[in-house]
């Protein structure tokens, strides 16, 4: 058996583990939320795995590398710093937005402006994924081409063949855990690799005999984080971060861990993980500049495309072809673990933001199960066939960076803290940016000849980086002064984010109910509770008597009872009478056009009052079907 049989077999034993894992949760998926959130039941180690093992892409890291060999510290604010900070900046805002009710971001600014702005951001978003998505097959096909010289094409249908299989089954429980999984694979041969390429250089050296004496050779220079001064950390910062921590996948981890307090410890462990396999790079780095030296004499760019595989080439001069096997197993962990996350992700714009919002409002829950699944297909796909257009592994990562902070940073946090923010200011924010950046990208990449720094870097420091900074500001400019000059916006949208505004427009009328009634005693025992982290999970499936046309329906309980709202289509309905409006009741379609959920998720301390409420629900929901001949009852027991 030759290396490259060898690897296939130890990658088809790691990849049937991972199927495992997906077919493992495909059967305790009941809901959307299930498949998307894993039921809102993460705890710490899954949700700072995982968000760490999303950020730790092949590519990236083999780009970072060959960016510490060329640029020393200086380089981390590229790449590094920022997947480190955000995670840390997001921790922040945890509280904030972690008892929304929302699935994507797409949809929650759409519960905070109107439905006009959800389709352009699920795109954006869309767009946002695919080309993260793209930074892995590339990493990944970088290895197998050294490694084995396989063709390119070959590494993206590993990837997509993989990732497809295991998400598609298991939705974000399989992404999480298999994330766990990847990161553990990932961070052993990074630290591996680490001590190997230390313990080369100072094997084959007679001046250099132990690690110490190699890290005391590297120059000062190299150790300076801030050598590029401080004007261009800067400019890296606000071109990257705000792109990161508005990045869909780590909020969407942050509404399925269990409670506020598991969501931030899992980001700040994510970012102490991300800090870890970083370091294990930059002391590869050392190592390899040891063995290497005419890489690093190159300087950047020129030796950048020796630089980015120069690990891997460590590695086939180094290793048996069972080591080689091995290593290429960590990096395909790295690689799955991040475009399992941007597939996941992605598709839920697609499924959820555009297809059940403006395609098919009414679709059940079987059908939207089914077009997840497809949209995940999809995802993987549409990067696998972008792959092979762009070049660069951290451009991929870049562009998709800068889009996203040029086009939806403004309305999305200043949507969250700014009551004033209006739909109006949020679209031209939001179009005004991603049009910007999205041209000065394009322009810039026709502009730039092979080897040579950016064109618009070259025209002004402030355009480096495509440009972001002049299209943040744009966006910003538009979003504030458009929103201060448009009428504010309605309070039905002002409600989940704002705890005031939702007390005042609440209903507080309580409605009696008899707990000894035989009907509620009865209600109680359909009624499905489970109790995770500081909320419980309430869910009642009803059948009704017919076909419910759910579009009039819905109207006609709107009609009879104000309290029930739509802020975000006729997909989910809440029955809003109170601040909290993850607790509001809820209503969706079924797995078929006869079946109605109710679901609620409050606080673990007033689970036996939002039970009542729950029936309360129940009775108005009922009712308004009798009022059209249909029929919704509690099953009674025998």
């Amino acid at each position: 058996m030759d290396g490259y049989q060898l690897f296939m077999a130890m990658l088809a034993v790691y990849i049937c583990g991972l199927i495992c894992i997906g077919w493992y949760f495909t059967k305790r998926q009941q809901t959307v939320t299930d498949f998307w959130l894993a039921g809102r039941k993460i705890g710490t180690i899954g949700i700072g795995f995982s968000s760490a093992a999303s950020w730790l892409t092949a590519g990236g890291i083999l780009a970072v590398i060959g960016f510490f060999m060329l640029l020393g510290m200086g380089s981390i604010w590229g790449f590094v710093a920022p997947n480190i900070l955000a995670l840390l900046i997001i921790a922040i805002f945890v509280k904030k937005f972690k008892n929304l009710p929302s699935i994507t971001q797409a949809e929650l600014l759409e519960q905070r402006y109107s439905s006009a702005i959800r389709a352009p951001v699920g795109i954006i978003i869309t767009i946002v994924m695919i080309l993260f998505a793209v930074a892995d097959i590339k990493g990944f096909a970088l290895v197998l081409q050294i490694f084995y010289g396989v063709d390119p094409i070959y590494a993206a249908l590993i990837v997509a063949l993989a990732v497809s299989a295991y998400v598609t089954l298991g939705g974000l429980s399989a992404v999480v855990w298999t994330d766990v999984v990847q990161f553990v694979f990932l961070s052993i041969f990074a630290l591996a690799m680490a001590f190997l390429a230390i313990g080369a250089a100072t094997s084959g050296s007679a001046d250099i005999s132990s690690a110490s004496d190699l890290i005391s050779n590297v120059s000062t220079d190299w150790w300076n984080p801030f050598i590029i001064g401080i004007p261009m950390v800067l400019i890296f910062v606000f071109a990257i971060i705000p792109g990161w921590i508005t990045e869909q996948d780590p909020w969407q981890k942050v509404w399925a861990a269990k409670d506020s307090t598991s969501a931030r410890n899992g980001l700040v462990l994510g970012s102490f993980l991300v800090t870890v396999v970083f370091t294990a790079c930059a002391f590869i780095a050392i190592g390899l500049n040891s063995l290497y030296p005419e890489i690093s004499a190159m300087g950047f760019p020129m030796g950048m495309g020796l630089a980015e595989p120069a690990l891997l080439t460590f590695i086939v001069e180094t290793f048996s072809p069972a080591v080689i096997g091995l290593c290429a197993i960590g990096l395909a962990a790295a690689s799955m673990s991040c475009a399992d996350t941007f597939a996941t992700s992605g598709a839920s714009c697609v499924s959820r933001d555009i297809y059940q919002r403006f395609v098919k409002p009414d679709a059940t829950m079987k059908q939207m199960l089914t077009i997840n699944r497809l949209s995940v297909l999809f995802i993987v796909a549409a990067a696998t066939v972008s792959s092979f257009f762009i070049n660069g592994i951290l451009d991929a990562i870049h562009i998709a960076t800068f889009i996203a902070s040029a086009s939806y940073f403004f309305p999305l946090m200043g949507g969250l803290y700014w009551k004033r923010a209006t739909k109006e200011g949020a679209l031209a924010g939001l179009i005004l940016g991603g049009v910007a950046q999205i041209s000065f990208t394009v322009y810039d990449l026709l502009m730039t000849a092979p080897m040579a720094p950016p064109y618009l870097e070259t025209v002004h420091p402030i355009l480096m980086n495509h440009g972001v900074i002049v299209g943040m500001g744009l966006s910003g400019i538009a979003f504030f002064g458009v929103s201060l000059l448009t009428k504010p916006s309605n309070v039905i949208n002002l409600a989940p984010f704002f705890k005031d505004v939702a007390e005042e427009l609440a209903s507080h009328d309580a409605q009696e109910v008899d707990d000894q009634s035989l009907e509620y005693q009865n209600f109680l025992k359909t009624l499905d509770e489970q109790i995770t982290g500081e909320r419980a999970h309430l869910h009642l499936r009803l059948e009704s008597s017919a076909t419910v046309n759910w579009r009039k329906f819905i109207e006609q309980l709107r009609e009879a009872y104000p309290v029930w709202v739509t802020p975000t289509g006729l997909d989910s309905v809440y029955r809003l009478i109170q601040a909290d409006m993850l607790a509001c009741v809820s209503i969706t379609r079924g797995e078929n056009e006869k079946e109605i959920w109710f679901a609620s998720e409050p606080q673990v301390d007033s689970v036996e009052m939002q039970k009542k409420e729950v029936f309360i629900a129940y009775k108005e929901v009922s009712k308004a079907l009798e009022n059209v001949g249909i029929l919704l009852t509690i099953p009674s027991e025998d």
